[in-house]
């Protein structure tokens, strides 16, 4: 049966609900004989839960006077805890919103609060939010971000960021928050039209979330004096003192290319912090092979590992995150009126659970997971229909400048010294030819990227952080191959090396995002870096390396829509050419 919306509940609904207590009714289901996290008392409790439709009606030592047709639970040495909720969700990397929700919550994470702008991005303004509205059918939780800027230098920012679309988005009860506020070095300088959307955020009760990696004490402080309320970016034990100092609201984050969660509790326990439950924790949009671990389920388990006390560690991924986004009230803890969202485990110290249930739908019982009627409608996400080509005349490269890989996510300039205009590099060095085209085929910027692979012919990927093709590779011939190929499987990553196809990635979901489940890409994407490891590929993130090319709130140069951009001076180097 398809699961229907009750919240906010009628007041028919709450006089069902009341007359359960009553003893004129009865619930649906009560779970018998099981200790219970109590947030609000801090401690485990021995009782019984009783549950009806979508919501716990009550949970104490009682047990309902009437019970015809109740499902009676026993569950001695069983151990109740609320479903775990992912504070910072990028649902974009290869995976999607509905995939990546389906495989955390067989892990116990059923509430995702989640980035917008990759919806921004593909989807026509007038649909992206009925698009987001349509998962409040799912028996998951989900709630959204309103984006303020783009992380990214767009021709066209203006239109997509306009007044009337950030506070349409601002109003919706389903958005908590705005950001993540990767452009606050505007915000510091004086772009008043940002801080006007930061104050209406917070006239509506939302939640700002800053982006302000190695910040210093004086820029945390503007920032808050701005109306940012909390920041997932710190890399250090210091970097959370510093925010705490402050009042800010602090995230751990344990990620892909952030794997920091053991470091930073050690850290913090050095500086003798009391406490740990008011802390919340992220996984802040990892590639999708770093999820075989689990999803917050892997967190609590390494806080736990790490010594903060396991009540802590629980509330460090429920009740702190639904007390901050104001959500308490609804769920984040197993209490009367709550959403009946909750984990079953065998254990305390191992957050793995056995069985898993949201808005009163079984997800997992006994270890099996149930199989779930909604599926979004994707319609709304504009396909990667490429209809023009290319060929050796766009493929140009006689930049003076190029970039420089530092690791994963970070490019230097340098200049190049090689001669790029012949058809294929020489595989004696890590220099391949770049190119950023854009998804419509109306304009192009070409240069060099040094440290991205040694020995490969070509990649081609409609996975960027706008959606704009990127090509890289040593050969011209083989760039060509795979970007036609990628065109011809509607949008994805296509490696080719001469004239063989090495590996690909479709990603039919608007040529970004996989229509497959978690289990079947996290297999690609682990191949995938395997075939670029063993073609030079010298670090370990490739799906963030390809999303990040074009995202200017990292350092130092950034191949975007406008062209080869220098972050620190702000300044367009060399721009985009018309095809």
């Amino acid at each position: 049966m398809r699961v229907e919306q009750r919240f906010p509940w009628k007041i028919s609904h709450l006089r069902d609900h009341s007359s359960i207590l009553d003893g004129t009714a009865s619930p649906d289901l009560v779970l018998t004989d099981a200790h219970y996290l109590n947030s609000s008392l801090h401690q485990w409790m021995k009782g019984n839960i009783w549950i009806y439709q979508d919501r716990i009606v009550y949970a104490g030592s009682s047990m309902p006077e009437k019970m015809n047709g109740t499902e009676i639970i026993q569950l001695k040495d069983k151990w109740i805890v609320p479903g775990y909720i992912e504070p910072h969700v990028h649902p974009f990397q290869l995976y999607n919103p509905q995939s990546f929700s389906e495989y955390a919550a067989a892990r116990g994470t059923t509430t995702f609060i989640q980035d917008n702008l990759m919806l921004l991005l593909l989807c026509d303004k007038k649909k992206a939010l009925p698009f987001m509205q349509q998962f409040k059918a799912s028996p998951l939780n989900y709630y959204w971000w309103s984006r303020l800027d783009s992380q990214t230098e767009l021709r066209n920012e203006e239109d997509v960021f306009t007044n009337g679309e950030v506070l349409s988005w601002l109003d919706d009860p389903s958005v908590l928050l705005a950001g993540e506020l990767t452009a606050w070095p505007k915000l510091a300088e004086g772009d008043d039209l940002l801080l006007s959307w930061v104050q209406e955020a917070r006239l509506r009760y939302k939640r700002v979330e800053g982006h302000l990696p190695g910040a210093s004490e004086k820029t945390i402080a503007k920032m808050t004096l701005f109306g940012v309320t909390g920041d997932h970016e710190s890399m250090t034990g210091d970097d959370v003192w510093k925010r705490l100092e402050q009042g800010l609201a602090v995230t751990l984050r344990h990620s892909s290319i952030r794997p920091d969660l053991a470091q930073l509790i050690r850290e913090l326990k050095e500086k003798q912090l009391h406490s740990f439950d008011s802390l919340m924790m992220t996984t802040d949009g990892s590639s999708p092979s770093f999820y075989e671990s689990g999803v917050m389920d892997q967190l609590i388990k390494i806080a736990i590992d790490e010594g903060v006390e396991p009540i802590e560690a629980y509330h460090m991924a429920t009740y702190a995150v639904a007390k901050y986004y104001r959500l308490d009230y609804m769920q984040g803890m197993i209490a009367t009126g709550r959403l009946a969202t909750l984990n079953i485990l065998s254990d305390p110290k191992n957050p793995v659970p056995e069985s898993v249930m949201s808005k009163g739908k079984w997800i997992k019982k006994d270890g099996v997971v149930q199989e779930q009627e909604f599926q979004p409608d994707w319609s709304s996400i504009q396909p990667l229909d490429i209809k023009w080509d290319i060929d050796h005349d766009d493929l140009q490269f006689s930049m003076p400048c190029g970039m420089n890989m530092v690791n994963n996510v970070i490019t230097k300039p340098y200049s190049v010294s090689i001669d790029a205009s012949v058809n294929e590099l020489s595989r004696d060095h890590d220099e391949s030819f770049l190119m950023l085209l854009d998804r419509h085929g109306e304009w192009k910027i070409c240069t060099l990227i040094k440290g991205f692979a040694s020995d490969l012919g070509g990649l081609a990927s409609s996975f960027s952080n706008t959606g704009d093709i990127l090509l890289i590779g040593k050969s011209k011939q083989d760039l060509i191959d795979a970007f036609n190929r990628m065109k011809e499987i509607g949008g994805g990553i296509v490696l080719t090396d001469k004239g063989e196809r090495l590996h690909e990635i479709p990603l039919a979901l608007g040529g970004v995002m996989s229509d497959q489940p978690m289990e079947t890409l996290i297999e690609q994407e682990k191949e995938l870096r395997n075939v670029l490891n063993n073609r030079g590929y010298a670090f370990d993130d490739p799906v963030y390396t390809l999303l990040f090319l074009s995202s200017t709130h990292l350092p130092y140069l950034r191949v975007t829509q406008r062209g080869i951009y220098d972050v620190k001076k702000k300044t367009v180097l060399f721009p985009t050419i018309m095809r």
